[in-house]
């Protein structure tokens, strides 16, 4: 597919980092505009206590606010298994439209399953404002975007690019952290090589702009790198690793990998768009299935 490339715009990009999840969100802003969006905020959570809160969400409607911004979008990249989104709480405080990809109807469809929600839960991803598919353009003032299809990490992964920063989510880490994991329920590692190269195929001076980092080595966290970068110094997939070599060390790899954390509470709350669900009474209510998320080699 031809993607709109338009590597003269260069957004405005402020990060967020969530020491608790590793995550980072963003504010990215039309340089044109006062016009901003948001991609993959966080909500906080005790998961021990079951008990939410919003701090790293209002730090974002704090600097939207004080900077006189417009909020346009709040975006997904994908059903996140490792924080909890704060995506409906930003919109009640500043508006803007809550996007993600059209294969969140898999993933609802998987989970919906497994966690055994009943007829009232829809799975057609009717909980979002927008589902994005590859190759679906929008604006974020008179800025242009465009999203781009890359599963493995999830059947509902997508990079969007946004002039010349292109948000990939959990298809790539930076180069000394190499990829994500791909044994989550429709997670593929074959898939995650080919959308890697996807991302790869892009200028390499494109911007890339990772939604988690580590800090590999006992290094500061970083965030952002470039196409040209991640094809030098990639350790999973930098000096033309191939496909078989990528499969096997991913899968390889994923099988001595924990489960997140917060996973149970992260997909339950991620596929609603970030609504808590409720029980028969109205009250907010997670469920935990009991060996439901064994990995698919088991």
């Amino acid at each position: 597919m031809d993607y709109p490339l338009d590597l003269s715009v260069t957004p405005e990009v402020e990060a967020f980092f969530d020491p608790e999840s590793n995550t980072f969100s963003y504010v990215v802003k039309d340089p044109a505009s006062d016009a901003c969006a948001v991609i993959d905020s966080v909500m906080d959570i005790d998961y021990a206590a079951g008990r939410i809160a919003f701090e790293h969400a209002d730090q974002i409607i704090e600097y939207i606010r004080s900077n006189g911004l417009t909020l346009e979008w709040i975006i997904e990249t994908h059903v996140h298994a490792d924080h909890l989104s704060a995506a409906p709480y930003i919109q009640d405080k500043l508006g803007g439209r809550i996007g993600i990809g059209e294969k969140i109807c898999v993933v609802q469809d998987v989970f919906g399953k497994i966690f055994n929600e009943g007829t009232e839960f829809q799975r057609d991803g009717s909980q979002f404002d927008r589902l994005f598919r590859d190759g679906d353009t929008y604006t974020i003032g008179t800025m242009a975007a465009f999203t781009m299809y890359t599963p493995g990490h999830t059947p509902a992964c997508m990079t969007h690019v946004i002039g010349n920063a292109a948000f990939v989510g959990d298809t790539l880490f930076m180069p000394d952290g190499g990829s994500a994991r791909a044994d989550f329920p429709g997670g593929d590692a074959g898939d995650l090589y080919d959308s890697i190269q996807k991302v790869l195929s892009l200028p390499d001076e494109m911007r890339l702009l990772m939604c988690h980092d580590y800090g590999p080595g006992g290094r500061e966290v970083q965030y952002e790198t470039t196409v040209a970068e991640e094809k030098a110094n990639n350790i999973h997939v930098g000096h033309g690793t191939s496909r078989e070599e990528f499969i096997k060390m991913r899968t390889e790899r994923d099988a001595t990998l924990n489960m997140p954390r917060l996973i149970i509470p992260s997909l339950q709350v991620n596929m609603r768009a970030g609504e808590v669900p409720k029980d028969a009474q109205g009250n907010p209510m997670l469920k935990v299935p009991i060996n439901g998320l064994q990995r698919r080699t088991e």
